[in-house]
């Protein structure tokens, strides 16, 4: 069964989610380090095979005025070559907040303040898939 990836860019980690197989939960899966874009391509699309993944949920950082700024359109080039590379559907969703809830999450599991940068990003990511599938779910 297919499954949908989700993805939290940023410039320097890449926090990536997956859904269960029946599409319904989203689950932290790995926090990737961005050293090049190959690199990190390279192992989004390991992930892709491995999960039979057809579609990506893509968090867009707009700006609190809900605009575009140079953050979403450098996340948007970065998720329109991974369509391009691996022929995967993407699909954009409203991440402002998302990382704010991933460390509030984090402060209540009375994770360290030092620890917290291993996970963020993946719970961030974690919060951008739940979003869609419960959209998708209703």
């Amino acid at each position: 069964m297919n499954r949908v990836l989700g993805l939290d860019v940023g410039d320097v980690w890449i926090g990536v989610a997956i859904s269960d197989a029946l599409m319904l939960t989203a689950q932290p899966l790995v926090t990737i380090k961005r050293e090049s874009n190959k690199i990190a391509y390279d192992k989004i699309h390991d992930i892709i095979k491995e999960n039979n993944v057809e579609k990506i949920v893509v968090g867009l950082p707009k700006n609190m005025n809900n605009t575009i700024g140079p953050q979403s359109e450098k996340v948007m080039k970065f998720a329109e070559k991974l369509k391009n590379k691996f022929n995967v559907e993407i699909e954009y969703v409203d991440e402002r907040m998302t990382t704010l809830m991933a460390e509030q999450v984090l402060i209540e599991g009375s994770v360290r303040r030092e620890n917290r940068k291993k996970y963020i990003d993946k719970i961030a990511a974690t919060y951008i898939l739940q979003s869609y599938l419960d959209r998708f779910n209703l």
